[in-house]
């Protein structure tokens, strides 16, 4: 059995343990054989001489991860100690600042599969995001579009969803159409509101520089020199979906979002969302990516949460 110590040079210790420990032990979970014992700026490790040179290797890539970013949670503790150390470093570029906030926040991507969402909407036109609920996926493309706006790639961003209902009926709400829309597009409204200051994004609202609306509103349209979200996406029909799709511009990109164990469609009618992937497989300049409960970024419970109904067998 062989013992080292491993000094923390690069990482201050309270950011390499995590919180409660939680980066530490995530760590020793992938090298069960050996022995942990940490003290502030010094790990002392036994063990296997191979198993410890592999954590060697291990902790120099963590170290050129955070030097490249300023950043370590748990979902890059997770790739590069599982062996997915060239993604996770590739993706480390991708990991930039795309806006300021309007309180002053740093709005990046924050996991692989967020970074892996921003480095396809640089080469591909048309990107499918696809994920549970809480993994960023409208938020990072909410960033990427607001980005397009401010640096002047594009004129106007449009934001869309399907105005489905999950137990309630939009006739039943009160108002006038715009009231009944608006709680379904809240979402999209947060998101926006966190990145352009309150007046500046009630003026380009009125002036069409930011539009949102149902998805139906896109009908006959052409969608051109602007940046297109489409959220929810699962609760599109096909045929709502293929409309959708077949408005895009010449100078267009657009970011489809969705998760596809949330269909509020009725029973018997076919998500669109799942139908595009299967139809649009393999047409070059369209990108898939996948999220997973690794990407969530709300509450640590929601990835709980969601592996639970994960195991659920689904109902007859």
């Amino acid at each position: 059995m062989t013992e080292k110590i491993y000094t923390l040079e690069v990482i201050q210790p309270q950011l390499f343990y995590g919180p409660n420990n939680e980066y530490l032990e995530l760590i020793k979970s992938n090298f069960p054989s050996l022995k942990f014992v940490a003290r502030g700026n010094e790990i002392k490790i036994s063990g296997d001489e191979k198993k410890l040179e592999a954590f060697a290797g291990k902790l120099k890539d963590l170290e050129t991860y955070f030097e490249k970013t300023g950043e370590i949670n748990e979902h890059v503790i997770h790739d590069l100690f599982k062996g997915t150390e060239n993604k996770t470093l590739h993706l480390a570029s991708a990991g930039q600042t795309l806006v300021i906030g309007t309180r002053g926040q740093k709005i990046a991507a924050r996991t692989g599969n967020q970074k892996a969402l921003v480095q396809a909407a640089g080469k591909d036109d048309i990107i499918f995001a696809i994920g549970p609920a809480g993994t960023g996926k409208t938020y990072t493309a909410v960033a990427l579009a607001v980005k397009a706006l401010k640096e002047r790639v594009i004129r106007k961003i449009i934001l869309t969803r399907p105005a489905v209902e999950a137990g309630e009926n939009l006739g039943f709400l009160p108002g006038d159409l715009k009231e009944k829309i608006d709680p379904y597009l809240r979402p999209l409204y947060d998101a926006l509101e966190d990145m352009i200051p309150g007046e500046k994004l009630k003026s380009m609202i009125e002036s069409g520089t930011v539009e949102i609306a149902p998805l139906a509103f896109m009908r006959g349209r052409t969608l051109d020199n602007c940046f297109v979200i489409l959220d929810e996406a699962q609760n599109a029909t096909n045929q709502q979906l293929k409309m959708f799709l077949t408005r895009m511009g010449p100078s267009a990109k657009m970011i489809i979002t969705g998760d596809l164990t949330q269909v509020d469609l009725p029973r018997r009618q076919e998500s669109g969302l799942r139908v595009a992937l299967d139809v649009l497989k393999g047409v070059k300049g369209i990108a898939v990516i996948r999220l997973t409960t690794l990407d969530v970024v709300r509450h640590k419970l929601v990835k709980d949460i969601i592996k639970a109904y994960d195991k659920r067998e689904p109902e007859d």
